[in-house]
């Protein structure tokens, strides 16, 4: 019998899962789970549910692994690495800097543990694509100390960043050798500049709050405003926490949707005023990343809002005109919805700046990662 990987990425109230054949990586299933509650039983019930029912979607192969999307592996985890006991304690202790992503991401796999112990687990995490940042682009301007006690920018997304590196060079090897940015825009929404298909800077920092307004999160902020929250308001850290994650974005300055879709169908001012604003942080971050880069070659839009939002990528095109991007109207009203594994180029032959669509694949990339370690001979 052939063999499987699965693949879960766990939310608060959600689990997705991808099933992928060990020889060729072929997708053999997904589905997602919604709706579960805050209990950890009930995690833990849909875990073995999902598992009693796994085997009769995997197209005769048997589970054979399972690889983890973990956003956070801190200072030490530059790489996917295989799961044990001590490492999943290790990486319960970065819950701080990720407090409403890594509890729900190691839930399954501790889960898991109890249930399968003899099953092969990998956890690749979201910051590993930055580890190799230039250590200017990791500081912060505060003490020493605090530096060295991991109060540094890790950046985040880094497992679709990674999987849009490896598709460049046979879609642009001008790109995948040159300056590129990558503008990963869905809920949660940052940007990375690259070099050579490696990261150098990305808009997202110590926390995934940074950088790009997003659906629901306000992205980069005075930390005044912070302290003014605190002194003229009166809410505690937790308070804070909220309205920062779940209260601002989109939502917060429309009033009305943190769904871009819903957004640009809608008449009203505010949805106007929600959409201009994250064009505008986009445009900044851009001029903020060619900076960095010196340049640009290329610029990449993917997840769902990139993949999906024509007028947002047209928009965002036009303001990135002062650095040479031109954009085919046609083209990008084509691009919309492209099937995995597709690409769609955006820009005409003459545009100094290629602006392509490249539909993301993190849990692809957490596949190829676990079966690297589980199967070496395989690569």
């Amino acid at each position: 019998m052939t063999q499987a990987i699965a693949v879960f990425n766990a939310g608060s109230s959600s689990l997705k899962f991808s099933a992928f054949a060990v020889s060729d990586l072929r997708l053999l299933a997904h589905g997602q789970l919604d709706h579960l509650g805050a209990d950890p039983a009930e995690h833990d019930a849909a875990l073995s549910r999902l598992l009693a029912d796994l085997p009769a979607r995997l197209q005769g192969h048997q589970l054979a692994a399972v690889g983890h999307r973990i956003v956070h592996g801190g200072r030490r985890f530059h790489d996917a690495v295989r799961l044990d006991a001590s490492v999943l304690a290790e990486l319960a202790t970065l819950t701080p800097l990720a407090p409403l992503h890594q509890p729900h991401n190691l839930s399954p796999a501790a889960a898991l543990g109890r249930l399968q112990p003899g099953l092969p687990q990998v956890a690749c995490f979201d910051t590993a694509f930055h580890a190799g940042n230039p250590e200017v682009a990791q500081r912060f301007a505060l003490p020493r100390d605090l530096h060295e006690a991991g109060v540094r920018r890790y950046g985040f997304h880094g497992l679709s960043y990674e999987y849009i590196a490896s598709r460049l060079p046979e879609v642009d090897p001008v790109a995948a050798q040159g300056r590129t940015i990558v503008l990963h825009l869905g809920n949660g929404a940052s940007a990375c500049a690259m070099r050579g298909g490696r990261s150098l800077a990305s808009s997202m920092g110590f926390t995934a709050l940074d950088g790009l307004m997003m659906g629901t999160r306000c992205g980069n902020i005075d930390p005044g405003v912070l302290l003014w929250l605190m002194d003229e308001r009166g809410l505690n850290a937790r308070q804070i926490e909220h309205l920062l994650y779940s209260e601002s974005g989109l939502l917060g300055v429309s009033g009305l949707s943190a769904d871009m879709r819903t957004l640009l169908d809608s008449p009203a001012p505010e949805a106007a005023e929600a959409l201009a604003l994250y064009a505008y942080r986009i445009q900044r971050e851009v001029g903020a990343l060619a900076a960095v880069l010196g340049g640009v070659d290329a610029i990449v839009f993917t997840a769902g809002i990139g993949e999906h939002a024509a007028a947002l990528r047209a928009r965002v095109a036009h303001d990135a005109a002062w650095l040479g991007a031109e954009i085919d109207e046609a083209a990008n009203a084509a691009a919309t919805g492209l099937a995995d594994g597709q690409a769609q180029r955006l820009s005409p032959p003459g545009s100094r700046v290629a602006l392509w669509v490249i539909p993301t694949d993190e849990e692809r990339m957490i596949a190829r990662h676990t079966r690297r370690l589980v199967w070496p001979a395989l690569g």
